[in-house]
C-alpha cells in the first residue's frame, strides 16, 4: 500500500498517478471521507474513555457514588457500540486503502495500455535461415520432446509434458543459471508453492487479479503465481541491517495460473500453460538503491539472453501496463522465427518491476538505516528464466533445415555433452 500520510496531505499527486494507471481517482475521495469518520470516531472514543477513567478516579473520593457508576456503565455501553463500528469502518477502511494502487515512477511513460509501450532497444543477430522455419510446436511434435496431447489427456487443455531433451534441457537451464546468479550474489531457494492469504495479500495480488489465482479451500492456501510472491513474504514483519541490503534471492519453483483472460489466446502448445517452471530473481533494497537495482536486474536478464544467443528486445512499459504493485517496468521478447507462419515475432519472456515500498508497507518489512530509525524496504523483482518460453526460443532460433535442434553452447557442459536434438533414444 502507499503512504497514508501522502494521501491525506497530497491527495491531488495520488489521484494523477493512479490515473495514469487507469485507476478511478475517486477511490481516493472515498478513501479520504472513511478516514477522516475513522479518526474522528477515534477521537470520540478517547475522549470517553478520559471521562471514563477520570469518574473511576473520583470512585475513590466522597460523593454520589451511585451516580458515578451509573455514569461509568453508560461510558461502557458506549465504548463497546463505538468500538464494534471502529471495527467495521477499519475494514472497509483497510478495503479502500488496499484498491488504492502503487503511484508509478516519474520516469514511466503515460499510457493506456500495452500498444503504448516503448521499445528501447532491440540486441542480438536474428537467424537467418534458407528455408522457412517452423515453429516450435511443429519441431518439438516431431521430436518427440513436448507432448500435449497426452497431457491433455491427464490435466485438460494448456498443459503439457517436457520429454527427453527438452527435460534435459530445462534442468541444464537451471544449473546455468544457479552457478551464474550465485556468483552475482543471489541466494538460491527452493520455496513453497503454496502461500497464506495474508502473505498473498501483502505482496499486492489479490485485490485485483484474483481471477488469475488457484484457491485451495478446504486448506486456505493459494498456488503461487511466481516464486516472487512468496520470496517477498517470506520476511513479513522482519527489519534488516543496512548492511544486509541488497538481499537477493534467485527462486525456482513451478508457478499455477488460471490464465482466465487469456480466452483464445495461445491455446495449443506451452507458451501459455496453467503450470510452469520459472526462475526468479527478488531483491530487498534500500529505498536510495532500488533504481540502479531494477537497471541491475535488467543487465542479469539481457546478459543470459546473450548467452544463449537468443535475439530479443527490451521495452518500457507504460504507466497502465503497469500492475498494482509495480512503480516501473521493463520486458524483454524474445525473437521466435517460427511464429507468424515463420515471418517471425516477438513474444514476452522476461520481465522486471520496481515496487518501491509498495510490498514492505503490507508485509512490514524494515531496514535500519545509517541513523538507526527504521524505514520500509524496496521491493524488486525479475525473470531470470521462464523454463518453457526459453526453450521454445531455444528450439525456434536454433532448428535446422533437417528438423532438428542445436543446443545453446553454454549449455553444453550441463546436458552430458549432448549438443543437438535429437540425441537420446527414441
Amino acid at each position: 500500500m502507499i503512504d497514508v500520510k501522502l494521501i491525506r496531505e497530497q491527495p491531488n499527486l495520488v489521484k494523477e498517478g493512479i490515473r495514469k494507471k487507469g485507476t478511478d481517482p475517486s477511490i481516493i475521495d472515498k478513501f479520504l471521507e472513511l478516514d477522516l469518520k475513522k479518526r474522528r470516531l477515534l477521537q470520540e472514543i478517547e475522549n470517553i474513555r478520559a471521562k471514563k477513567n477520570a469518574a473511576e478516579k473520583k470512585m475513590s473520593l466522597a460523593g454520589n457514588k451511585e451516580a458515578i457508576l451509573e455514569a461509568l456503565k453508560e461510558a461502557k455501553a458506549f465504548l463497546t457500540e463505538k468500538g464494534e463500528e471502529l471495527e467495521a469502518i477499519e475494514r472497509e477502511w483497510k478495503d479502500s486503502l488496499s484498491l488504492i494502487p502503487n503511484l508509478p515512477l516519474t520516469s514511466v511513460p503515460e499510457g493506456k495500455d500495452e500498444s503504448e509501450n516503448i521499445v528501447l532497444r532491440e540486441e542480438g543477430v536474428k537467424p537467418v535461415f534458407n528455408f522457412i522455419p517452423k515453429d516450435y510446436l511443429t519441431l518439438a511434435e516431431d521430436l518427440d520432446i513436448i507432448d500435449t496431447k497426452r497431457a491433455a489427456k491427464t490435466s485438460g487443455s494448456r498443459f503439457g509434458f517436457l520429454k527427453r531433451e527438452a527435460a534435459l534441457l530445462e534442468s541444464a537451464l537451471l544449473c546455468f543459471l544457479f552457478e551464474k546468479l550465485i556468483k552475482k550474489g543471489f541466494t538460491p531457494i527452493i520455496p513453497p508453492v503454496l502461500i497464506k492469504h495474508f502473505p498473498f495479500w501483502g505482496m499486492g495480488y489479490l485485490d485485483r487479479g484474483k481471477e488469475e489465482v488457484y484457491f485451495l479451500e478446504k486448506d486456505e492456501l493459494y498456488l503461487i503465481g511466481t516464486a516472487e510472491q512468496i520470496i517477498g513474504s517470506m520476511h513479513l514483519d522482519e527489519t534488516f541491517e543496512k548492511e544486509e541490503l541488497p538481499k537477493r534471492y534467485l527462486g525456482f519453483s513451478s508457478c499455477f495460473r488460471r490464465e482466465a483472460g487469456s480466452y483464445g489466446k495461445d491455446t495449443k502448445g506451452i507458451l501459455r500453460v496453467h503450470q510452469f517452471d520459472k526462475a526468479e530473481m527478488f531483491s530487498f533494497s534500500r529505498p536510495e538503491d532500488s533504481q540502479k537495482e531494477h537497471e541491475f536486474l535488467l543487465s542479469l536478464e539481457e546478459e543470459i539472453m546473450k548467452n544463449l544467443g537468443i535475439p530479443y528486445r527490451v521495452l518500457l512499459i507504460c504507466s497502465g501496463d503497469l500492475g498494482d504493485p509495480a512503480a516501473a517496468k521493463y520486458d524483454i521478447e524474445a525473437w521466435l522465427p517460427g511464429q507468424n507462419n515463420g515471418k517471425g515475432e516477438y513474444r514476452e519472456t522476461h520481465s522486471t518491476s520496481n515496487c518501491t515500498d509498495f510490498q514492505a508497507r503490507r508485509l512490514n518489512i524494515k531496514f535500519k538505516n545509517e541513523k538507526g530509525r527504521k524505514e520500509y524496504v524496496h521491493t524488486l523483482n525479475g525473470t531470470a528464466l521462464a523454463m518453457g518460453r526459453a526453450i521454445i526460443a531455444i528450439i525456434e532460433n536454433y532448428q535446422t533445415k533437417e528438423g532438428k535442434i542445436k543446443i545453446p553452447k553454454v549449455l553444453w557442459r550441463y546436458t552430458g555433452g549432448i549438443k543437438i536434438i535429437p540425441s537420446l533414444k527414441r
